[in-house]
């Protein structure tokens, strides 16, 4: 069992960073594959970035890459997803997950979720 817990959203302006992180808990916390998706107000959750438990391999959506990064950080049981040049349509509920599996998180399937944290870009 892994429980998630994502901080660092808030309200910047377009143009700005933000660093979000994700907090897992459990010894095997290092054993899973991390990602980050999002899902914006009327629209379907959709996937931002993902890493393997070594940090090996890193997947990004087209739409962020050369802006966004995903690292983590095993001996804190921490991801992160640092978002830099914002911009207003980047604006949605970030949410963090994780599966042993790499590709059960770039098909939209992770075993497990973080309850999110809002994230707000104004023009």
């Amino acid at each position: 069992q892994v429980q998630l817990v994502e901080s660092g959203g808030g309200l910047v302006q377009a143009g700005g960073s933000l660093r979000l992180s994700c907090a897992g808990s459990g010894r095997t916390f290092r054993m899973y594959a991390m990602g980050w998706f999002r899902q914006a107000p009327g629209k379907e959750r959709e996937f931002v970035a993902a890493i393997t438990w070594g940090g090996g391999v890193i997947h990004y959506a087209d739409f962020v890459k050369g802006r966004f990064t995903i690292s983590r950080d095993n001996a804190k049981n921490t991801v992160y997803l640092q978002m830099n040049s914002l911009k207003p349509e980047d604006t949605a509920v970030y949410y963090c997950a994780a599966d042993q599996q790499l590709s059960t998180i770039t098909t939209m399937t992770p075993a497990y979720w973080g309850q999110g944290t809002q994230v707000t870009v104004s023009s």
